[in-house]
């Protein structure tokens, strides 16, 4: 998909973690209040939690029970990559199934808990700007020992497919998959279930996107012809879960539209004055908080609503979206494996706070092609 982008291909690597003196505070922005819904550049439930937050904050202590937390930082210890101490933020964000009970609901052959989206959100220090780098869940990883949520322990392995990190660790072995192969500390974590999704969007009043091609999946049962469309709730999950209506059929072409949507759904919330009808906004904010889970120094309303407002200034036009460079895997058509050195100039530019190089991501093969969908 199209890119804008400035910045250096320098490399650092990863050294020694630093001593870990506890998660950094969720920062309160400086700047005075606007008077639109602020902006956030999260997957689906926390658009929609922005969206309806500001004007029911008087009452977002009673949706804390909402939130799903898990204490990932008890989970993985002290060896980890260090904090940015700059002011910049890196939150890995899920997209999963494993709070819906779908049981194969959504799409053939899904079972069991799965984080079918993943993408790193660096947001850069001045939080007027951010970057997402979307991982294909069919990414062949080294995935390390992880602690399991009900004891135990999850050997690592040498090959394993990146989503295969959800299913044998929940989100803390998701989280140190990351950082093992990035060498980025992720602040937080924001997990997004695609049922309260499916309500969400619908509570929305529908997101409108535009598609460049027809669009069929009878796997996801999505069918769009081209043209404007209002996606509401049942579309919207088909279409961010669809895979085999678009592009090679593989998860590349789902995460392009992915990209695309999460764009649509941030000018949908701008448009969302939460102040005209308290009762929709807490609504939605009852219904996001009901569909997030979260790693524990987050998962309260009032510190996502600070989040919220911390980056409430950046909008689609300061998002930069781009896929992690990566090249089919040779043993397995079905696969795809990291380009190891534009991969290292990836999260070099995260760890530096830097624009990601465009160079960076040429040549990769989920680089190819303009999204089929446009917000």
């Amino acid at each position: 998909m199209p890119h804008d982008r400035h910045g250096s291909g320098n490399e650092d690597h990863r050294g020694p973690a630093a001593p870990d003196h506890g998660p950094p505070r969720v920062r309160r922005s400086r700047r005075k209040p606007r008077k639109k819904a602020p902006r956030f550049v999260a997957w689906g439930a926390v658009g929609a939690v922005v969206a309806g937050g500001g004007g029911v904050a008087y009452a977002w202590h009673h949706l804390d029970g909402n939130i799903q937390g898990t204490d990932v930082d008890a989970a993985l210890g002290h060896d980890r990559p260090a904090r940015q101490r700059d002011g910049s933020m890196n939150i890995l964000l899920l997209g999963s199934d494993s709070r819906a009970g779908t049981h194969g609901q959504y799409g053939r052959g899904v079972s069991g808990a799965r984080a079918d989206t993943a993408m790193v959100l660096h947001v850069d220090k001045t939080h007027e700007k951010a970057s997402v780098v979307s991982i294909p869940r069919d990414t062949m990883v080294e995935r390390p020992q992880c602690a399991q949520p009900h004891g135990g322990a999850a050997p690592g392995a040498r090959q394993a497919m990146f989503n295969s990190s959800y299913q044998v660790g929940g989100p803390a072995c998701t989280v140190k998959t990351v950082e093992k192969m990035s060498g980025v500390r992720m602040d937080h974590y924001l997990e997004v279930d695609f049922k309260g999704f499916q309500k969400l969007i619908d509570e929305l009043g529908g997101v409108d996107i535009t598609t460049r091609e027809a669009i069929h999946d009878p796997n996801s049962g999505l069918s769009l012809t081209a043209g404007k469309h209002t996606l509401k709730g049942k579309q919207a999950l088909a279409l961010v879960r669809t895979r085999h209506g678009v592009g090679d059929g593989s998860d590349l072409g789902r995460i392009q539209l992915q990209q695309a949507f999460i764009k649509a759904l941030i000018h949908r919330a701008e448009t969302v004055d939460p102040l005209s009808d308290p009762t929709k906004s807490y609504s939605l904010a009852d219904t996001a908080t009901k569909t997030i889970s979260a790693d524990s120094d987050l998962a309260s309303a009032d510190k996502l609503l600070g989040l919220a407002e911390e980056l409430r200034g950046i909008g689609p036009g300061h998002l930069d979206m781009v896929t992690m460079p990566v090249t089919y895997d040779a043993r397995d058509a079905g696969r795809v494996k990291p380009m190891e050195q534009a991969s290292k100039r990836v999260w070099s530019a995260l760890r530096q706070d830097r624009a990601i190089p465009r160079s960076a991501t040429e040549g990769s093969v989920g680089d190819r092609t303009d999204s089929p969908v446009s917000a």
